[in-house]
């Protein structure tokens, strides 16, 4: 089945990278190798779409640091990822697996 949403190989990469396991904007960052003003609009967008969810960590998991806002990929994510690894085969091999996979 082919999805109607179609994303930029910018938004797929960060999907592919989440959907890997790395959760947080500055996660992602390191992995994809892009800036901030990127990563940001881009996790805005998706979760607008509803190709991701996100919910802030508690307080006590922060203890000496900021909150982190974790995101995950949604069933429509998952559907929309697939699509895009058929536009951009290599994609599959960008982001590499991490153990925190599946928090």
């Amino acid at each position: 089945m082919d999805i109607p949403v179609k994303l930029s190989h910018t938004s797929a990469l960060i999907l592919q990278t989440i959907s890997h396991g790395y959760r947080y904007g500055f996660d992602i960052m390191d992995v994809t190798g892009l800036p901030s003003g990127t990563v940001y609009p881009a996790l805005r967008r998706l979760e607008r779409d509803q190709l991701i969810q996100s919910k802030w960590e508690s307080e006590a998991l922060a203890q000496e640091r900021p909150l982190r806002k974790y995101y995950r990929v949604t069933r429509l994510g998952n559907e929309v990822l697939m699509s895009a690894i058929k536009r951009y085969p290599l994609l599959e091999r960008l982001a590499p697996e991490t153990k925190t996979r599946g928090r």
